[in-house]
């Protein structure tokens, strides 16, 4: 598990004081199906942290597992006129990590952030630690607390 990723992760959650417990999956957790079943708990826990490019700026949107991102309605909560998915390389310019491996936090710059409302009902939700078979589980207090995102409806 000591990738470089995963040394970057850990350090960046050390930094927000956090020591996260994080779970190795070699068969990989790439999408939140595989996050879910491989840990065991509801896909509506797994945080998806996926990037889009909002009126030329990246943004993360960590959205539950369980939820797919409505382009025009997170367009309305940002003020933005435009949204568009990022790709591989926006991605990893804009987070220091690959697809399908992208933490919550722990980036080069920060990122305007926000989070789906539907994961603060959970006591516990699981995200990507810097690579497709790494996951941490964390409160949604924590995971808005670090990210400083704001809560809005994105599906």
């Amino acid at each position: 598990m000591a990738t470089a990723a995963v040394e970057r992760f850990t350090q960046a959650a050390a930094a927000h004081g956090l020591a996260p417990e994080i779970r190795e999956f070699p068969q990989g957790t790439r999408t939140a199906a595989d996050a879910a079943a491989a840990i065991g708990c509801d896909v509506a826990q797994i945080v998806k942290s996926l990037v889009f490019v909002a009126d030329d700026e990246p943004v993360l949107i960590l959205t539950s597992g369980a939820n797919r991102v409505d382009e025009h309605q997170v367009c309305a909560a940002l003020g933005v006129a435009t949204l568009r998915k990022a790709n591989a390389d926006e991605v990893r310019s804009a987070t220091g990590y690959a697809i399908g491996g992208t933490p919550p936090f722990g980036h080069p710059a920060p990122l305007r952030v926000v989070c789906d409302r539907d994961l603060t009902t959970y006591d516990e939700v699981w995200a990507a630690a810097g690579t497709p078979s790494t996951v941490f589980p964390l409160t949604p207090g924590t995971l808005l607390e670090i990210t400083k995102a704001e809560v809005v409806d994105v599906s």
